[in-house]
């Protein structure tokens, strides 16, 4: 009964042309089974074990990952920057499409796995198990079951969590849901993702006058701003409007986010993170654990995938951030969200001051600087934008505004009363737009000439005497003596010392007096220089752009050598600096211990590599810190992706590429594209004109003609050509 089943089963098969391969390795196992009886017999098992070979391919499984990733992940977002910059005044509508690109999934849990373990992992090197909870999350996120703030659900976990939730016991369950915790790993991923679809949709449509949170611009470029356009005013209004930073309410938020996105379930998962509250309690008196106090406590060891700790020169940096600088927006889960938000929210502060800068703007003939109705265009001398002529008292009225983060700046030319009406305006349109309560002290007005502090820097007028020269009539140079006030930015060394004593490097006011950084006491010299070097490498390019910019590095580089001349006294036992200083010399570069008995001198140790090479501290004198940069800032600045994406969309337009191939016909040159088909051209028609010739010689007319039709494809294009020639040739013949 068993041999009939397998019989009839055979037949089927064979009757199936599909299965011919399948029957073929039946037939050979069966004939060699026989052969050999210790062969084992074939069974079922071993007939459905083989697989048919069908004409279709199956149909992709939408839930494999491998399916999904169709591009790059940064092709992806490169897609959506130049769509937005090529419309920036569309609302958009499809975010929704963009959510599902599984590619920028992958792309957000690579950023975060980076933060997470201090090393990028490469697309390849994702677990596929992590990609399917990856796809999981993304489906959750889809379908609505996402929640913001989970602690004990995961959708997916950081790679290098290795918590067994299930067999955690009730108090630390209890302390998990009930205490701060960092944010989730799947919650991030999902802010990234948001931040990648978002930030191309609003940085086409922030104004020019905001410089936080954004893309390629940074403190440095408002300082620029400021020198190339704040050069003529006379009164300036500063603002601190950073309690907006603190928060907001989610209606005026999501009403300010539904002005350029009207896709559904973006705003639905930007407002869940928003509404959905953040456990910020602390753990009891009672539960906390107590600390056994030991004696000899043991570094601790990083692990594997832990990222290292900010080095001691990077977080003494990090101190010296401006008031400006300091606060940073963080809104219930949004995280990194958090900053385009709120620059979402007070991109309409700058569209209302874009607006007062046109309605304000009234120029005077009489002024020497914005006397056409042009403005910017008659700005005066573009090589010097900081020199402002004197002229008399009618002025241009005119103002301009810059904000960093929630930090306002605007300039007036004109009389003081034109700026007390704009700042009553200004308190009126916080308060309605805001519901910001602010006031006359929140928003003082000062005059150019006591200082006006910004980003730790002072912006001051200086009157000086130039040499000015110009051409004029028949070409004569006439050179004479003219006045005028210069803008100055320099650095305020008053907040500079503030930061140092609030850093503990220093103390006093008048006389500051230098305190030794015992945090690198069980360091070696040659690390701690090092340590130090740094910092001092990065004070010089935060003063890059200011006037002063000598005086303030080297008052940074005496406290710096102050500090470690003293820590090296007290930790090598030499009493007093200038011992210190005998020793290590001026930049602190000789060794302050050696052993005694060395036979060979330090620098034969130092040439064989016995010992660490020790580099003395820089910026010691003020001949060794470099000039201030005062290279020249454009009117119309971006940064540089920006002017890529705007370039890359104007060569893509078809009406931009016909005017610069019509510009180039009408100068007479040729592109080189243009140069190469038509060198192809005439090798194409000098070689079927030599075939011809050669054929008309051997056998006349009838070989052409048999000829034309070989050429197939090539008649088309040559027609006129080759009839021109027939004609010519058969006279020739006639003739002969």
């Amino acid at each position: 009964m068993h041999h009939r089943g397998i019989s009839i089963f055979t037949h089927r098969i064979l009757t199936n042309y599909n299965f011919v391969r399948a029957t073929t390795t039946f037939c050979y196992y069966s004939s060699h089974s026989h052969s050999n009886p210790l062969t084992p017999k074939p069974n079922g098992s071993r007939l459905f074990s083989f697989t048919p070979r069908h004409h279709h391919r199956a149909p992709p499984d939408p839930d494999d990952p491998s399916h999904l990733m169709k591009e790059d992940g940064v092709s992806v977002c490169s897609q959506m920057w130049i769509e937005n910059f090529r419309e920036p005044d569309k609302v958009v509508t499809n975010l929704s499409s963009y959510l599902r690109r599984f590619e920028l999934w992958v792309l957000a849990y690579q950023k975060v796995c980076a933060d997470e373990m201090g090393a990028y992992m490469p697309r390849s090197s994702i677990q596929r198990s992590a990609l399917e909870d990856l796809l999981a999350l993304r489906n959750a996120v889809l379908d609505s079951r996402f929640k913001w703030g989970a602690r004990l659900d995961f959708f997916i976990k950081s790679p290098k969590d290795k918590t067994d939730y299930g067999s955690l016991s009730k108090r630390k369950i209890r302390a998990i849901l009930t205490t701060t915790q960092p944010p989730a790993f799947q919650d991030r991923i999902v802010q990234e993702v948001l931040l990648m679809v978002l930030e191309p949709v609003y940085e086409a449509r922030f104004s020019q006058k905001s410089f936080a949170f954004r893309p390629g611009r940074n403190a440095h470029t408002v300082l620029r701003v400021v020198r190339r356009s704040f050069a003529g005013y006379l009164w300036y209004i500063k603002g601190d409007l950073s309690t907006i930073l603190d928060g907001m309410k989610v209606g005026m938020v999501i009403n300010a986010l539904m002005r350029d996105v009207r896709d559904k379930k973006v705003i639905d998962l930007v407002k869940s993170a928003l509404v959905t509250p953040v456990i910020t309690s602390k753990v009891d008196d009672g539960e906390k654990k107590k600390r056994v106090k030991r004696k000899h406590q043991k570094k601790r060891v990083l692990a594997e995938d832990e990222p290292k700790p900010d080095p001691y020169w990077l977080e003494t940096f990090f101190g010296f951030a401006p008031e400006e600088a300091e606060k940073h927006p963080s809104w219930g889960h949004c995280g990194i969200l958090s900053p385009l938000l709120a620059n979402v929210c007070l991109d309409e502060l700058d569209r209302w001051m874009e607006g007062k800068i046109k309605e304000f703007f009234l120029p005077s003939k009489s002024d020497v600087i914005w006397n056409s109705p042009e403005g910017e265009s008659e700005r005066g001398n573009t090589s010097w934008p900081e020199f402002v002529p004197t002229s008399g008292p009618d002025k241009t009225r005119k103002m301009d505004y810059v904000r960093y983060g929630g930090h306002i700046l605007i300039g007036v030319r004109g009389p003081r009363a034109d700026a007390a009406t704009l700042r009553k305006q200004l308190i009126e349109f916080c308060d309605q737009k805001y519901m910001l309560k602010l006031d006359n002290e929140s928003l003082p007005i000062e005059h150019i000439t006591k200082g006006i502090m910004f980003l730790d820097h002072v912006l001051c007028r200086r009157v000086v005497y130039p040499t000015l020269r110009y051409t004029a009539t028949g070409g004569k140079i006439i050179s004479e003596k003219g006045v005028g006030t210069l803008l100055s930015v320099t650095a305020s060394l008053k907040q500079c010392i503030k930061q140092f004593r609030k850093l503990n490097f220093l103390k006093g006011d008048r006389d500051p007096d230098p305190q030794p950084c015992f945090r690198m006491f069980h360091a070696t010299q040659a690390h701690s220089n090092a340590q130090m070097n740094k910092f001092l490498a990065t004070m010089v390019e935060w003063y890059r752009y200011a006037d002063n910019r000598k005086k303030i590095v080297n008052f940074c580089s005496y406290i710096i050598r102050g500090s470690l001349a003293k820590l090296y006294a007290a930790k090598y036992k030499l009493r007093s600096r200038a011992k210190v200083y005998k020793i290590g010399s001026r930049n602190l570069s000789r060794p302050l211990k050696e052993k005694k008995g060395q036979s060979p001198e330090y620098h034969n140790l130092l040439r064989m590599g016995l010992v660490e090479s020790i580099d003395g501290l820089h910026f010691t004198r003020m001949s060794l810190v470099p000039e201030t940069d005062y290279s020249p800032f454009p009117n119309n600045w971006r940064p540089d992706h920006e002017k890529a994406l705007i370039e890359y969309i104007r060569l893509e337009d078809p009406k931009s590429l016909e005017e610069q191939r019509s510009c180039i016909r009408e100068q007479g040159l040729v592109s080189p594209q243009d140069y190469i088909s038509m060198l192809v051209w005439n090798y194409k028609r000098n070689a079927i004109m030599l075939d011809q010739l050669s054929l008309f010689k051997s056998d006349g007319i009838n070989a052409v003609k048999d000829q034309q039709l070989l050429l197939g494809s090539n008649q088309e294009v040559h027609d006129n050509e080759t009839k021109e020639m027939e004609g010519n040739e058969g006279i020739h013949v006639a003739q002969m």
